[in-house]
């Protein structure tokens, strides 16, 4: 098997041209930015074939260099993607060995998103790929995709011969890591285990047995969609109450909170002063 050179990505910006850069590996392993991941655990469970995945802030997992084919997907934003607008990227390449990276994938979901150049990315190997529109007709539309679920649906429309895993898609907060709101995690993650019940992916630690499908032998006199109203309908009155209590201790929490943004206010007046007096 011919396997893309490193920085194979460079000036990429075709469906096909990426189509056979992802058809030359037998596994396709993205890896969510997860703190629940172990690299070393998740690279030994694939062949030196696969092709792994990474998004923005790879040091979000990776403790190291990572020796195994790579490729970074870099998502545009309105200001560009945030690893160059926060001068990251030196930092995020460094971790993923060059004998081995094939380089950027810059991804753009929508009209407002600004793609980046090359140079951009410190001369980093790179490649564009437009998917503008991609979920809209049926993602929720009052919020946008991540990029993990984005490249997932757009490599299972590739029909890859290569086998498609996802690695730490869990949508979970952490006290490490926060959960964008401006993404439907409960939705992705409905259409993404769909995705791997019908074999069209899979999870990399597999699906939990789903209890809420053994309710139906249950109650034989049930429809399924009975059921699943049913179920439907108590997850919407907890998720209710859930947002109740949160909005509860939103306004307790008011006065810490004023308090901390008039502290951070502070900090660089006080940061300055003290540079100020060293020097003197």
């Amino acid at each position: 098997m011919n396997l893309p050179h490193p920085g194979a990505t460079a000036n990429v910006k075709s469906n096909e041209d990426w189509r056979a850069i992802f058809s030359a590996f037998s596994h396709i392993v993205l890896i969510a930015n997860s703190d629940a991941i172990d690299m070393a655990a998740v690279q030994r469970e694939y062949p030196d074939t696969a092709l792994f995945v990474f998004f923005n802030k790879v040091y979000k997992v990776l403790g190291k260099p990572f020796a195994g084919h790579a490729l970074l997907i870099s998502r545009a934003q309105p200001k560009g993607a945030n690893i160059v607008y926060r001068g990251e990227v030196a930092d995020v390449v460094k971790l993923l060995a060059p004998e081995r990276f094939l380089g950027i994938m810059n991804v753009r979901l929508h009209t407002s998103e600004k793609l980046n150049t090359q140079a951009d990315y410190l001369n980093t190997p790179t490649g564009h790929l437009d998917l503008t529109g991609f979920c809209a007709d049926f993602y929720p539309s009052e919020k946008i995709p991540t990029s993990g679920f984005a490249m997932s649906l757009w490599l299972v429309d590739q029909k890859l011969p290569a086998q498609i895993v996802l690695a730490g898609f869990s949508a979970k907060r952490s006290e490490k890591w926060r959960v964008v709101s401006v993404h439907d995690w409960t939705f992705e993650q409905v259409f993404l285990r769909l995705f791997a019940r019908v074999g069209k992916l899979s999870m990399h630690d597999g699906i939990a047995v789903n209890s809420y499908a053994q309710l139906a032998s249950r109650f034989p006199e049930l429809t399924a969609a009975e059921i699943s109203s049913t179920v439907a309908d108590v997850v919407s009155r907890r998720l209710n109450e859930t947002d109740a209590q949160v909005d509860k201790l939103i306004s307790l929490t008011n006065v810490l909170r004023s308090v901390d943004l008039f502290l951070r206010r502070l900090k660089p007046r006080f940061l300055k002063k003290r540079a100020g007096e060293k020097q003197s």
